[in-house]
């Protein structure tokens, strides 16, 4: 994660606090910002941060090709709010777990095509247009992509760094990219300012 993150998130701006993060986030019923005091899962209560055990969510990075935020949709044009980052990588190049966490939903069936949700303590952070589809095995749903040897169960942890897809098409996408999106206590973050905290702390050790 290291050079990639030192090398491409520095343009974007963000607040490392003492106490906490500083996000603007957007509750699902109102795209209008509000301000959200955030911490690192699971330790609410901490006065620094560990941000060096998270991942960079995707190996082979290009670009950043849309941010989060209120955009021209490439469908028709139409102002949308875009509620994640846009990571642009080769096909077929590996998504990496952000926070150890639960994997709550896999899915195959929606605008984000072959997607994972996974839940770290009040973060939630969601990865769309990956390889692969869903079925059920054991009664389990499961997301299989056996090309990539990917096979991630509901239900099951996942530690930070842990591959849990590859980029692909599916879904509504124009290229193969990683959308990324993060929900801080129900309302969605911008995944770039958690970026940015991601890299001072690095830094600063």
């Amino acid at each position: 994660m290291g050079d990639t993150l030192r090398s491409h998130v520095s343009r974007y701006a963000g607040a490392l606090l003492v106490s906490g993060l500083l996000l603007w986030g957007v509750t699902e019923n109102s795209p209008r910002p509000q301000k959200v005091d955030a911490v690192e899962p699971g330790r609410e209560s901490a006065q620094q941060y560990a941000w060096a055990l998270a991942s960079f969510p995707v190996e082979n990075f290009q670009a950043y090709t849309s941010p989060f935020g209120y955009r021209n949709s490439p469908y028709g044009g139409a102002s949308q709010f875009h509620y994640g980052l846009d990571m642009a990588a080769p096909s077929g190049s590996y998504i990496r777990n952000w926070w150890s966490g639960r994997v709550v939903e896999v899915s195959d069936d929606s605008a984000c095509g072959t997607s994972v949700i996974v839940e770290s303590g009040d973060w939630t952070h969601v990865y769309c247009h990956m390889q692969g589809y869903v079925t059920t095995e054991n009664g389990q749903r499961t997301l299989l992509d056996r090309d990539g040897g990917i096979r991630i169960v509901e239900g099951q942890q996942v530690s930070s760094g842990a591959r849990i897809g590859r980029v692909g098409m599916t879904g509504r996408t124009t290229g193969p990219h990683l959308h990324w999106g993060l929900k801080y206590s129900g309302s969605w973050v911008d995944p770039a300012i958690v970026l940015r905290a991601m890299y001072s702390q690095q830094a600063a050790r």
